[in-house]
């Protein structure tokens, strides 16, 4: 049954994807347009189009770099016995939820990481040269990031002996839960507040995009919002309120020196401003 259920998710996992993404995305594009939380200070159609080009861009460059789907490699480490939980014989179910807890947290290590280490910082800074944070931002990411990041995410497959359903499934909270937080929607203080301990809010994440270096250096998570309170990196809302806060880096203002071709080059022709 475990089997069967594994090699429906590989034979359907392009499809899956896509669909939540295309689900969420409209989703999360009517509720901006409804209810946005802050007026965008930088032409809308300029930063869609450059966002969702890296966003395709990403998912040429993982099929091209990566033709084989990561959860065929969960489905090879459940065949050969490798991994943590086949050495325990840890059942799929709870082998599947604790692999989605432990892959959010190793997401958040990798974030942690990226902010960190110079080298890394150079590619992840990319992301936040938006200048305006909405479902689309939730995509930009450079090409050289979401390599990196798939790779460690193999890594934690291999270690841990990920069931395919189980990676598939977070890869979607993952994809739906960058678009939600990276919303500009607005949700009442009160129900925040409630849904802040389960999972990252626009306004929890929001903070971590402020071009003050003190809060852009909090609010890692992106699905659960426990491991910045369990690693002291949390911070409950910017200093100058969610509405005046100045979105990206202070060395990159210019909506003209963003375009599409210099996004995709910034890690290696700006390194001395970032």
């Amino acid at each position: 049954m475990v089997l069967s259920v594994n090699m429906f998710v590989i034979d359907n996992v392009v499809w899956i994807r896509l669909g939540s993404f295309a689900g969420i995305f409209l989703l999360m594009a009517v509720w901006e347009i409804a209810a946005p939380r802050r007026a965008l200070r930088t032409q809308k159609g300029r930063r869609w189009f450059n966002n969702l080009s890296i966003t395709v861009i990403n998912s040429l460059a993982g099929r091209f770099i990566f033709p084989f789907q990561a959860a065929a490699l969960a489905l090879v480490a459940q065949e050969r016995g490798l991994g943590l939980f086949h050495y325990l014989h840890v059942p799929s179910l709870p082998a599947g939820v604790l692999s989605i807890v432990l892959l959010d947290l190793a997401i958040y290590l990798q974030h942690v990481l990226f902010h960190r280490v110079r080298m890394f910082w150079y590619f992840h800074g990319m992301h936040h040269t938006d200048l305006d944070i909405d479902v689309t931002t939730g995509a930009r990411f450079h090409p050289v990031e979401i390599v990196l990041s798939l790779l460690i995410k193999m890594g934690v497959i291999v270690l841990l002996g990920t069931p395919a359903w189980s990676f598939v499934t977070f890869e979607v909270l993952l994809n739906a839960t960058s678009m939600f937080n990276h919303g500009n929607i607005s949700i009442s203080t009160a129900v925040d507040r409630v849904l802040r301990l389960i999972v990252v809010t626009p306004d929890m994440h929001r903070v971590h995009h402020s071009v003050i270096i003190g809060e852009r250096d909090s609010n890692f998570g992106f699905n659960l919002p426990w491991w910045d309170r369990l690693f002291h990196t949390y911070k409950g809302q910017p200093r100058e309120g969610h509405r005046d806060m100045v979105i990206g880096l202070a060395n990159f203002r210019d909506p003209k020196r963003l375009g599409l071709v210099r996004l995709i080059l910034l890690p290696f022709l700006e390194r001395k401003n970032f």
